[in-house]
């Protein structure tokens, strides 16, 4: 029985480049599961990579469908953006393994979905002054540099992955990523242990 593995942690703390070495890891043969978004595409962003870009219309008719497995609404400073897992069909626990980006909160409903031996969290930490240095660096290159959604988003964050919330959730181990190369080892050797 394969599982879900659910990357976790709060903005800039290296979750996307994490997500991307780990889907490389052919000794891991990890499928990645695409959230879907209706925010717009970043700089550097390819849609069916990052996330499946869709519109609200789009959103709303998965909805009528019911393939939407856990929705989540953020009021942001550019606007209501909308992220969400979607039963797509893509998912065959039978005979893959899979990793996704997310949530506390998506990590739970996703675990209700799948079922609770399914989905294995994975939290990434790090430092708060290095996450907003690189969060501020990120922006800077952007063509329009949203630096208020930036500040809402990191503060959002204190909530969003309190200690109440995370032991809620059942998760008892972190993966501090201040070196990059070691968290990766760390989260390999655990990811096999779980296989």
């Amino acid at each position: 029985m394969g599982k879900i593995f659910y990357l976790m942690g709060k903005s800039s703390s290296g979750k996307d480049t994490i997500y991307k070495k780990l889907i490389e890891d052919e000794t891991l043969s990890l499928e990645k599961i695409v959230l879907y978004t209706t925010r717009p595409i970043r700089a550097g962003e390819q849609d069916g990579m990052e996330y499946h870009f869709v519109t609200e219309e789009v959103m709303q008719q998965m909805e009528k469908e019911g393939k939407i497995i856990e929705l989540r609404t953020y009021d942001t400073c550019l606007g209501r953006w909308h992220y969400f897992t979607a039963d797509d069909s893509k998912v065959n626990l039978e005979t893959k393994s899979y990793i996704m980006i997310g949530t506390i909160e998506s990590f739970l409903e996703t675990r209700e979905y799948y079922g609770k031996n399914a989905v294995v969290p994975l939290m990434i930490s790090l430092d708060d002054g290095i996450r907003l240095q690189r969060a501020l660096d990120r922006e800077k290159v952007q063509s329009e540099p949203k630096y208020s959604e930036m500040c809402r988003r990191f503060l959002a964050d204190e909530t969003d992955f309190s200690t109440e919330k995370k032991n809620v959730a059942g998760i008892e181990r972190e993966f501090v990523n201040e070196d990059l190369q070691k968290c990766l080892a760390e989260i390999r050797q655990y990811v096999e242990e779980q296989l």
